[in-house]
């Protein structure tokens, strides 16, 4: 078997004798398809074959980007579609573009470069940190629609970026946060200076006067901090006190409202110490430290709303009089008809009217060779007409469809905590008690004791000093940055319990399809029949496949010479002439039925079989099968190192699946499994004490991810498979799994860190407050730092590198 060449462009195996080849930087570069091939050509033509050198990962394949039809970009350029994305300068347009296929910054050179050689575009500016490009051009030298096709020419799909509200919602808090913060360190330095010259250890010798105002100064700059940056604080308070709850919003509240209001008293009357530094430095730390909460909770919420993406935005409706239209997709409405070509995605809920073709589900059921559909059918929106045309009438559109459903169900990322994150907010809860109890008998003693100006700071000190804020951070801190990092790796957490349960892992079961093997046919061997030639027929099989959106057609390629005649049978095959022969490729009974012979019987080896054949006989054999996922024998070997047992679970054929088991070294295999028979297995595993994650992808997955102590899905699985999981591996990548338990027993270990210290502080601290050796001024010092501390312990997790994809791998043989 030999190794498949990689494409130069993208990397993808190059089929056995692909005709596809570019003149790159003075060689002959190899192309895995045509599509790849243009694209390289129109980099070359435009004189930025440079882009080569500099790239430091490959391209995306154009076969597998989104298809862009002409007729959908033209909508673009229809005035009332542009006022809703861009901004009018005079004779120029400005917008903002959403770019797929980037890979590294020489993507971004790239485009940018492209751009500013077309006729009438001022300027063009992208952001690779959010794939978002800022286009300026003259609309009268050049259409918006011409531009977009520009960069699907040089393998880029763009299309207008327009923010949903809960996006620009979250965004407005972040930015209101910000400005918090920003207030609050800003005084913080102000205040801090005028009240350390009314510091007796500073000895500066001020007049009565000079000291007055700045007591008056102080307070006038501490104001805003309180009423506007603390806001939250006090909302907060005020709303666990009526909720019957203690929280830590109540002592600060009470710690910061007790210092501004002392403060107050002192610059009013002239006597003791103001403490507005303590204040402004008291919200400072605590509005830092939520504010990067904050953020990282908002990277996961995002994160999951570009899971699911897959509605077009636009459709054909057909008129009354029975002619087509293409119109943006609001602009349709419940029943209406519209039509639906191979190769375009499905633009809402709804029954065929007419037409057959299969439909890829893939994004539905995990399930990635097409189901056949006929009129009186049902199709969902964002699943992916392949094989012929239909005309569909529509029964549910934006929030009502099925896929809008699903992403209501994936925005519950995080609803929940793990049991640490419930404790801690549970000690938190008594230790305020306490601390309000001890305040209380503490401040009376003092007051007996001594006199009411002691008895209050000393009260101020506690309140301040013994703020569980460290407590309270100690585990929010820590998850929000290990999703941070596990999203960074790949992994997207939906479930808090992951977390802490990873940890106690003793089992973990695998599925087959779609998650070791990756879910798409490759082309693995070609056996020729009656002393044809195995090139030759390759060579039709490409022309016959390349008229196909099936995903079987992808392990042929892409021929640059099409068959005519070309016309397809859902479930059984394609029929055309190539070389004015007419040819069959699909089912050995259909093949067979054009020339009235007895269909040849399939070859001994394992794969799915294709037969290619003619009115005259059988012309050759094609093997698919799926293949292997480059990283899956390492997973599996550091999972073993680990000492979890592995287990392959799987609903293919046993012979099948005793095969994959042996190459990847997993002693314990079971095929023939239905989704009953998964989910028994599991609870079986349970009962016996074991604790189990799940890795699968699908909807006949669901049941025993929904059952299993921790579930996983593939990025490319069923939404509903992704609905019922505990995480998503968004990359794909096997090895992030392992990668991933690494990171969840730091965090582990971190969390317990912050908690300890957090209590042994709060604890050490009481006393000492109580005793009157800590001034609230120190007391604020002590909370600020020992926040911090929490942080930047928490912080420890964002060290995590990732690995590099490994480059897929096939084989294919030809047996003569």
């Amino acid at each position: 078997m030999a190794q498949p060449t990689p494409c130069f462009h993208c990397g993808e195996p190059v089929p056995a004798g692909a005709p596809w080849h570019v003149q790159i930087l003075d060689e002959q570069q190899p192309m895995c398809c045509p599509g790849c091939q243009a694209v390289a050509q129109a980099i070359c033509n435009a004189g930025l074959e440079s882009y080569y050198q500099h790239r430091t990962e490959r391209s995306a394949n154009p076969e597998a980007m989104p298809r862009v039809l002409q007729e959908e970009l033209e909508l673009y350029d229809r005035e009332d579609v542009q006022q809703r994305y861009t901004q009018s300068s005079g004779e120029q347009q400005q917008i903002q573009l959403l770019i797929e296929g980037i890979s590294c910054a020489a993507c971004c050179w790239l485009i940018e470069r492209h751009l500013r050689a077309e006729p009438g575009v001022v300027e063009a500016n992208l952001n690779m940190g959010n794939q978002r490009l800022n286009l300026t051009w003259h609309a009268s030298e050049a259409k918006l629609s011409a531009l977009i096709a520009g960069l699907r020419r040089i393998g880029y799909t763009a299309h207008p970026y327009e923010p949903d509200k809960a996006g620009e919602q979250i965004a407005l808090e972040n930015r209101r946060y910000l400005r918090r913060l920003g207030l609050a360190g800003l005084m913080f330095m102000q205040v801090m200076m005028a009240t350390m010259a009314l510091y007796e250890e500073f000895d500066q010798d001020l007049t009565e006067g000079m000291a007055h105002l700045l007591r008056w100064a102080s307070l006038l700059m501490t104001t805003p901090v309180v009423f506007y940056s603390c806001a939250p604080f006090f909302q907060g308070a005020w709303r666990d006190l009526k909720n019957h709850r203690l929280s830590m919003d109540v002592s600060v509240s009470l710690a910061i409202g007790g210092a501004y209001l002392a403060g107050i008293w002192a610059t009013v009357t002239g006597t003791g110490e103001v403490y507005f530094d303590s204040v402004t430095m008291f919200a400072f730390f605590l509005l830092a430290g939520r504010y990067l909460e904050r953020r990282a909770r908002q990277r996961t919420v995002e994160s999951t709303a570009r899971l699911v993406n897959l509605l077009p935005p636009s459709a054909v409706r057909i008129q009354s009089d029975g002619s087509s239209q293409r119109i943006m997709l609001d602009e349709l409405k419940v029943g209406d008809a519209v039509e639906v070509k191979p190769g375009e995605s499905i633009p809402a809920d709804g029954r065929i009217l007419r037409g057959t073709s299969s439909v890829d589900e893939s994004a539905l059921s995990g399930e990635y060779l097409p189901i056949a559909k006929s009129a009186g059918d049902l199709v969902t929106a964002g699943t992916l007409n392949v094989e012929g045309p239909m005309q569909i009438e529509v029964t549910a559109l934006g929030e009502e469809t099925r896929l809008s459903a699903i992403v209501r169900l994936l925005e519950r990322a995080q609803s929940d905590k793990p049991r640490l994150a419930k404790l801690a907010d549970q000690v938190a809860q008594y230790f305020l008690l306490i601390v309000l109890l001890s305040v209380v008998a503490v401040g009376g003693a003092w007051w007996v004791l001594s006199d009411g100006h002691t008895a209050f700071w000393i009260v101020l000190a506690m309140l301040v000093a013994t703020c569980p804020c460290a407590l309270s951070l100690a585990t929010p801190t820590a998850l929000t940055t290990a999703t941070g990092s596990l999203h960074k790796l790949g992994l997207l957490i939906t479930r808090g319990h992951v977390l802490e349960g990873i940890n106690q892992i003793t089992t973990v079961i695998l599925d087959k399809t779609g998650t070791l093997t990756e879910g798409r046919m490759t082309l693995e061997q070609i056996q020729p029949l009656a002393n044809h030639d195995s090139e030759q027929a390759l060579r039709w099989a490409s022309m016959l496949e390349s008229g196909s959106e099936h995903p079987i057609a992808r392990a042929f390629g892409r021929s640059m010479l099409s068959a005519s005649e070309l016309s397809s049978v859902p479930g059984q095959g394609l029929q055309g002439d190539c070389d004015g022969t007419t040819l069959r490729i699909g089912k050995p009974d259909f093949v067979s039925a054009l020339g009235h012979y007895s269909a040849p019987d399939y070859p001994d080896s394992p794969g799915q079989w294709l037969l290619l054949g003619s009115a005259a006989g059988p012309i050759a054999w094609f093997a698919l099968n799926d293949r292997l996922r480059s990283d899956a024998v390492a997973m599996v070997a550091a999972l073993q190192s680990q000492g979890l047992r592995v287990v392959l679970l799987s609903g293919d054929q046993s012979p099948v699946v005793q095969r994959m088991a042996a190459t990847l070294n997993i002693s314990e295999a079971i095929g023939n499994a239905s989704p009953d028979d998964k989910l028994a297995f599991v609870q079986t595993q349970q009962a016996r004490g074991e604790k189990v994650l799940m890795l699968g992808d699908g909807v006949n997955d669901v049941p025993v991810l929904a059952s299993a102590d921790i579930s996983v899905a593939m990025g490319n699985a069923s939404d509903l498979a992704k609905t019922n999981a505990d995480a998503v591996l968004l990359n794909s990548r096997l090895l992030t799994l392992v990668d991933s338990m690494q990171v969840a027993k730091r965090t582990r270990a971190i969390m317990i860190e912050n908690l300890c210290w957090a209590s042994l502080y709060n604890l050490a601290v009481l006393p000492l407050a109580a005793l009157g050796m800590v001034t609230p001024a120190w007391a604020a010092l002590g909370m600020s730092a020992s926040s911090l501390l929490v942080v930047l312990n928490a912080l420890r997790l964002t060290r995590v590198t990732v690995q590099p994809q490994a480059p897929a791998r096939s084989t294919l043989e030809v047996s003569a």
